[in-house]
């Protein structure tokens, strides 16, 4: 066996600036997006609630797919999951977000099922080099 292969162990490489930025950018789309759900998911209860989700599946999937790595979708859905679960806390004053309706709990916790389903859908790491075939 080789002891040099690339496949056994590789050094941590630190992650460049530009993709540093990329991930904080999705983390903050991602917030914006969970703030527009939670705005739209119960203007039109059944639409609205589609809407969202669509929207943060959209998201998650698409921040995946762009940085070509799971890292991508789950900052997106990490900045959704924070700024869904700071609106839904409530106010001194009494005020809330989130009513206590079905429509609400569909929206956190299918949310955060979209969320988990597309940031694993995303392509994980492969190392470099060639492609690996299996001899007969």
């Amino acid at each position: 066996m080789n002891d040099r292969s690339p496949m056994l162990a590789q050094p941590l490489r630190p992650p460049s600036v530009g993709r540093v930025a990329a991930f904080l950018g999705l983390f903050l789309l991602g917030a914006v997006v969970g703030t527009a759900g939670a705005l739209v998911q119960p203007g039109w209860f059944p639409g609205g609630l589609l809407l969202a989700l669509a929207g943060e599946a959209g998201l998650v999937l698409g921040a995946a797919r762009l940085t070509r790595s799971r890292v991508g979708g789950v900052a997106a859905a990490g900045g959704w999951m924070l700024a869904v679960i700071l609106l839904t806390a409530s106010r001194p004053e009494g005020d809330f977000l989130f009513a206590a309706g079905s429509g609400s709990y569909l929206f956190l916790l299918g949310g955060i099922a979209v969320a988990v389903m597309c940031a694993t859908l995303g392509p994980g790491r492969q190392p470099d080099g060639d492609p690996v075939r299996l001899r007969k």
